[in-house]
Protein backbone atom coordinates (compact mmCIF):
# COMPACT_ATOMS: atom_id res chain seq x y z
CA UNK A 1 0.00 0.00 0.00
CA UNK A 2 1.72 3.35 -1.09
CA UNK A 3 0.39 6.62 0.80
CA UNK A 4 2.53 9.74 0.84
CA UNK A 5 1.67 11.29 4.20
CA UNK A 6 1.60 14.64 5.34
CA UNK A 7 0.82 16.43 8.26
CA UNK A 8 -0.90 20.40 8.32
CA UNK A 9 0.81 23.54 9.76
CA UNK A 10 -2.59 24.71 11.15
CA UNK A 11 -1.52 21.90 13.63
CA UNK A 12 1.62 23.04 14.35
CA UNK A 13 1.40 27.10 14.82
CA UNK A 14 3.07 26.82 17.91
CA UNK A 15 5.99 26.28 15.61
CA UNK A 16 8.17 28.31 13.54
CA UNK A 17 7.66 26.93 10.19
CA UNK A 18 11.17 26.09 9.39
CA UNK A 19 11.15 23.89 13.05
CA UNK A 20 7.76 22.48 11.62
CA UNK A 21 8.83 21.14 8.31
CA UNK A 22 12.70 19.28 10.35
CA UNK A 23 9.72 18.08 12.77
CA UNK A 24 7.92 16.72 9.79
CA UNK A 25 10.68 14.93 7.88
CA UNK A 26 12.54 13.93 11.01
CA UNK A 27 9.04 11.89 11.62
CA UNK A 28 8.85 10.28 8.54
CA UNK A 29 6.38 12.36 6.85
CA UNK A 30 6.50 12.24 3.07
CA UNK A 31 4.77 16.15 2.74
CA UNK A 32 3.31 19.31 4.38
CA UNK A 33 0.02 20.89 3.73
CA UNK A 34 0.83 24.96 4.34
CA UNK A 35 -1.91 27.00 5.37
CA UNK A 36 -0.59 30.68 3.86
CA UNK A 37 -1.04 32.24 6.99
CA UNK A 38 0.50 34.80 9.25
CA UNK A 39 2.55 32.99 11.27
CA UNK A 40 4.45 30.88 8.59
CA UNK A 41 3.83 31.84 4.79
CA UNK A 42 1.95 35.44 4.98
CA UNK A 43 0.41 35.45 1.70
CA UNK A 44 -0.14 39.25 2.19
CA UNK A 45 3.44 39.86 3.70
CA UNK A 46 5.54 42.50 0.85
CA UNK A 47 8.56 39.89 1.25
CA UNK A 48 6.25 36.69 -0.18
CA UNK A 49 8.38 36.29 -3.16
CA UNK A 50 11.41 35.97 -1.15
CA UNK A 51 10.21 33.90 1.68
CA UNK A 52 8.61 31.39 -0.57
CA UNK A 53 11.97 31.06 -2.36
CA UNK A 54 13.52 30.75 0.46
CA UNK A 55 10.55 27.68 1.76
CA UNK A 56 10.96 26.36 -1.77
CA UNK A 57 14.36 25.82 -0.59
CA UNK A 58 13.97 24.34 2.37
CA UNK A 59 11.48 22.20 1.11
CA UNK A 60 13.47 20.26 -1.27
CA UNK A 61 16.26 20.35 1.03
CA UNK A 62 14.22 18.02 3.49
CA UNK A 63 12.46 16.29 0.60
CA UNK A 64 9.09 17.35 1.81
CA UNK A 65 6.31 17.37 -1.00
CA UNK A 66 3.61 20.47 -0.31
CA UNK A 67 0.03 21.30 -0.46
CA UNK A 68 -0.69 24.94 -0.34
CA UNK A 69 -4.04 25.44 1.81
CA UNK A 70 -6.14 28.38 2.31
CA UNK A 71 -8.12 27.84 5.30
CA UNK A 72 -6.32 30.47 7.59
CA UNK A 73 -8.98 31.94 9.79
CA UNK A 74 -8.45 35.54 10.19
CA UNK A 75 -5.67 36.11 7.70
CA UNK A 76 -7.96 38.47 5.48
CA UNK A 77 -9.84 40.42 7.79
CA UNK A 78 -9.02 40.04 11.86
CA UNK A 79 -12.50 40.24 12.58
CA UNK A 80 -14.55 37.42 10.93
CA UNK A 81 -13.32 34.37 10.96
CA UNK A 82 -12.85 32.72 7.54
CA UNK A 83 -13.71 35.98 5.83
CA UNK A 84 -14.43 37.63 3.89
CA UNK A 85 -15.54 34.68 1.42
CA UNK A 86 -16.39 33.88 -1.63
CA UNK A 87 -19.80 34.18 -0.90
CA UNK A 88 -20.32 37.53 0.73
CA UNK A 89 -22.37 40.26 -0.36
CA UNK A 90 -19.46 42.88 -0.79
CA UNK A 91 -18.43 42.04 -4.39
CA UNK A 92 -15.09 44.04 -3.35
CA UNK A 93 -14.77 41.15 -0.41
CA UNK A 94 -15.40 38.69 -2.50
CA UNK A 95 -12.84 39.96 -4.63
CA UNK A 96 -10.77 40.08 -2.19
CA UNK A 97 -10.71 36.36 -1.49
CA UNK A 98 -10.69 35.45 -5.43
CA UNK A 99 -7.24 37.74 -5.32
CA UNK A 100 -6.29 35.43 -2.12
CA UNK A 101 -6.53 32.02 -3.86
CA UNK A 102 -5.38 33.46 -7.14
CA UNK A 103 -1.91 34.23 -4.96
CA UNK A 104 -1.89 30.93 -3.57
CA UNK A 105 -2.08 29.41 -6.95
CA UNK A 106 1.40 31.37 -7.51
CA UNK A 107 2.88 30.48 -4.46
CA UNK A 108 2.05 26.60 -5.34
CA UNK A 109 3.58 27.40 -8.71
CA UNK A 110 6.87 28.80 -6.90
CA UNK A 111 6.86 25.97 -4.13
CA UNK A 112 5.94 22.96 -6.75
CA UNK A 113 3.35 22.20 -5.13
CA UNK A 114 0.76 19.39 -6.61
CA UNK A 115 -2.36 21.29 -6.16
CA UNK A 116 -4.29 24.21 -3.74
CA UNK A 117 -7.04 23.39 -1.64
CA UNK A 118 -10.07 25.72 -1.08
CA UNK A 119 -13.58 25.86 0.12
CA UNK A 120 -16.52 27.60 -0.31
CA UNK A 121 -17.63 29.35 2.44
CA UNK A 122 -20.74 29.79 4.46
CA UNK A 123 -23.63 31.12 2.91
CA UNK A 124 -24.61 34.68 4.17
CA UNK A 125 -27.73 35.24 6.33
CA UNK A 126 -30.70 36.54 3.87
CA UNK A 127 -28.80 35.15 0.84
CA UNK A 128 -30.95 32.64 -1.48
CA UNK A 129 -29.23 29.56 -2.47
CA UNK A 130 -28.90 30.49 -6.12
CA UNK A 131 -27.48 33.42 -5.43
CA UNK A 132 -24.66 31.75 -3.24
CA UNK A 133 -23.88 29.46 -6.31
CA UNK A 134 -24.04 32.24 -8.52
CA UNK A 135 -21.43 34.14 -6.93
CA UNK A 136 -19.10 31.28 -5.81
CA UNK A 137 -19.44 30.49 -9.51
CA UNK A 138 -18.34 33.89 -10.78
CA UNK A 139 -15.81 34.03 -7.82
CA UNK A 140 -14.08 31.36 -8.11
CA UNK A 141 -13.60 31.54 -12.19
CA UNK A 142 -10.60 33.00 -12.11
CA UNK A 143 -8.98 31.28 -9.86
CA UNK A 144 -9.40 28.30 -12.28
CA UNK A 145 -7.96 30.31 -15.25
CA UNK A 146 -4.79 30.71 -12.76
CA UNK A 147 -4.92 26.85 -11.90
CA UNK A 148 -5.16 26.40 -15.91
CA UNK A 149 -2.23 28.58 -16.34
CA UNK A 150 -0.08 27.44 -13.68
CA UNK A 151 -0.92 23.17 -14.39
CA UNK A 152 -1.80 22.69 -10.78
CA UNK A 153 -5.06 21.74 -9.91
CA UNK A 154 -7.66 23.80 -7.73
CA UNK A 155 -9.10 21.10 -4.73
CA UNK A 156 -12.27 22.50 -3.42
CA UNK A 157 -13.30 20.98 0.21
CA UNK A 158 -16.64 20.04 1.11
CA UNK A 159 -16.99 21.72 4.33
CA UNK A 160 -19.82 20.41 6.80
CA UNK A 161 -22.40 24.13 7.23
CA UNK A 162 -21.01 25.37 3.90
CA UNK A 163 -22.69 25.95 1.19
CA UNK A 164 -20.39 23.49 -0.85
CA UNK A 165 -20.73 20.53 2.09
CA UNK A 166 -21.01 17.60 0.63
CA UNK A 167 -19.49 15.13 -2.25
CA UNK A 168 -23.23 15.77 -4.11
CA UNK A 169 -22.51 19.90 -3.78
CA UNK A 170 -19.11 19.10 -5.41
CA UNK A 171 -20.86 17.79 -8.19
CA UNK A 172 -23.46 20.40 -8.63
CA UNK A 173 -20.93 23.02 -8.81
CA UNK A 174 -18.66 20.65 -11.63
CA UNK A 175 -21.77 20.94 -13.57
CA UNK A 176 -22.22 24.73 -13.69
CA UNK A 177 -18.78 25.46 -14.05
CA UNK A 178 -18.98 22.97 -17.10
CA UNK A 179 -16.69 20.90 -15.38
CA UNK A 180 -13.36 22.37 -15.88
CA UNK A 181 -10.65 20.02 -16.20
CA UNK A 182 -8.39 22.45 -13.31
CA UNK A 183 -11.44 21.96 -10.99
CA UNK A 184 -10.65 19.02 -8.40
CA UNK A 185 -11.49 17.92 -4.95
CA UNK A 186 -10.52 18.11 -1.76
CA UNK A 187 -11.57 14.84 0.20
CA UNK A 188 -11.60 14.94 3.88
CA UNK A 189 -12.14 11.51 5.68
CA UNK A 190 -13.78 12.98 8.91
CA UNK A 191 -16.35 14.84 6.90
CA UNK A 192 -17.27 12.14 5.19
CA UNK A 193 -17.87 10.27 8.64
CA UNK A 194 -19.38 13.77 9.67
CA UNK A 195 -22.49 13.79 7.32
CA UNK A 196 -22.23 11.66 4.01
CA UNK A 197 -24.76 9.00 3.54
CA UNK A 198 -21.54 6.47 2.28
CA UNK A 199 -18.99 5.59 4.31
CA UNK A 200 -15.92 6.86 3.84
CA UNK A 201 -14.34 4.09 2.49
CA UNK A 202 -17.22 4.38 -0.27
CA UNK A 203 -16.22 8.13 -0.61
CA UNK A 204 -12.90 7.75 -1.44
CA UNK A 205 -14.03 5.00 -4.33
CA UNK A 206 -17.01 7.32 -5.27
CA UNK A 207 -14.27 10.41 -5.46
CA UNK A 208 -11.52 8.43 -7.39
CA UNK A 209 -11.58 10.37 -10.58
CA UNK A 210 -11.59 13.90 -8.79
CA UNK A 211 -9.22 13.30 -5.95
CA UNK A 212 -6.25 15.62 -6.31
CA UNK A 213 -5.81 16.67 -2.24
CA UNK A 214 -6.98 14.17 0.79
CA UNK A 215 -7.27 15.42 4.70
CA UNK A 216 -7.76 13.02 7.23
CA UNK A 217 -8.62 13.07 10.93
CA UNK A 218 -10.98 11.15 13.22
CA UNK A 219 -14.54 12.27 13.78
CA UNK A 220 -17.78 11.18 14.87
CA UNK A 221 -20.88 11.13 13.21
CA UNK A 222 -22.90 14.14 13.12
CA UNK A 223 -20.25 16.17 15.30
CA UNK A 224 -17.79 18.31 13.02
CA UNK A 225 -14.75 18.23 15.30
CA UNK A 226 -11.29 17.11 14.06
CA UNK A 227 -10.45 14.62 16.77
CA UNK A 228 -6.66 12.86 16.91
CA UNK A 229 -6.97 9.12 15.73
CA UNK A 230 -8.61 6.64 18.02
CA UNK A 231 -10.83 8.93 19.62
CA UNK A 232 -13.76 9.10 16.76
CA UNK A 233 -15.55 6.34 15.05
CA UNK A 234 -13.35 5.92 11.39
CA UNK A 235 -12.44 2.07 10.89
CA UNK A 236 -9.25 3.59 9.23
CA UNK A 237 -7.94 0.40 7.52
CA UNK A 238 -10.32 0.25 4.84
CA UNK A 239 -10.15 3.98 4.12
CA UNK A 240 -6.73 3.54 3.44
CA UNK A 241 -6.82 0.56 1.25
CA UNK A 242 -9.48 2.03 -0.72
CA UNK A 243 -7.33 5.26 -1.19
CA UNK A 244 -4.16 2.98 -1.97
CA UNK A 245 -6.06 1.03 -4.29
CA UNK A 246 -7.16 4.55 -6.52
CA UNK A 247 -3.94 4.90 -7.72
CA UNK A 248 -4.32 8.41 -5.42
CA UNK A 249 -0.57 10.07 -5.75
CA UNK A 250 -1.21 13.21 -3.29
CA UNK A 251 -0.93 13.97 -0.21
CA UNK A 252 -2.91 12.46 2.64
CA UNK A 253 -2.62 15.44 5.14
CA UNK A 254 -3.32 14.96 8.83
CA UNK A 255 -6.01 18.00 10.18
CA UNK A 256 -5.78 18.64 13.51
CA UNK A 257 -5.76 22.55 13.56
CA UNK A 258 -7.36 22.85 16.78
CA UNK A 259 -4.41 20.74 18.56
CA UNK A 260 -1.62 22.78 17.56
CA UNK A 261 -0.65 22.87 21.72
CA UNK A 262 0.31 19.49 21.02
CA UNK A 263 1.23 19.22 17.63
CA UNK A 264 4.76 17.68 17.52
CA UNK A 265 3.55 14.74 19.95
CA UNK A 266 0.24 14.46 17.55
CA UNK A 267 2.46 14.28 14.68
CA UNK A 268 4.63 11.40 16.14
CA UNK A 269 1.79 9.41 17.26
CA UNK A 270 -0.27 10.13 13.86
CA UNK A 271 2.36 8.95 11.52
CA UNK A 272 2.44 5.80 13.46
CA UNK A 273 -1.19 5.28 13.92
CA UNK A 274 -1.43 6.06 10.05
CA UNK A 275 1.48 3.31 9.01
CA UNK A 276 -0.45 0.60 11.49
CA UNK A 277 -3.70 1.22 9.17
CA UNK A 278 -2.43 0.86 6.00
CA UNK A 279 -0.62 -2.30 7.44
CA UNK A 280 -4.05 -3.75 8.32
CA UNK A 281 -5.46 -2.23 5.18
CA UNK A 282 -2.97 -3.97 3.39
CA UNK A 283 -3.14 -7.32 4.87
CA UNK A 284 -7.12 -7.21 5.00
CA UNK A 285 -7.15 -6.69 1.37
CA UNK A 286 -4.45 -9.47 0.48
CA UNK A 287 -6.01 -11.97 2.74
CA UNK A 288 -9.62 -11.64 1.24
CA UNK A 289 -10.99 -10.32 4.16
CA UNK A 290 -13.68 -7.29 3.88
CA UNK A 291 -12.00 -3.80 3.62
Amino acid sequence: MTLHLGYGTNGLTDLRLDDALGLLADLGYDGVGLTLDHMHLDPLAPDLAERTRQVARRLTSLGLRVTVETGARYVLDPRRKHGPSLLDPDPDARAARTALLVRAVDVAADLGAHAVHCFSGITPPDTSTDTAWKRLTEAITPVLDAADRSGIPLAIEPEPGHLLATLADFHHLRALLGDPAPLGLTLDIGHCQCLEEASPAQCVVDSAPWLRHVQIEDMRRGVHEHLPFGDGEIDFPPVLAALAATGYQGLTVVELPRHSHAGPELARTSIAFLRDAMAKGAINKKGGAPC
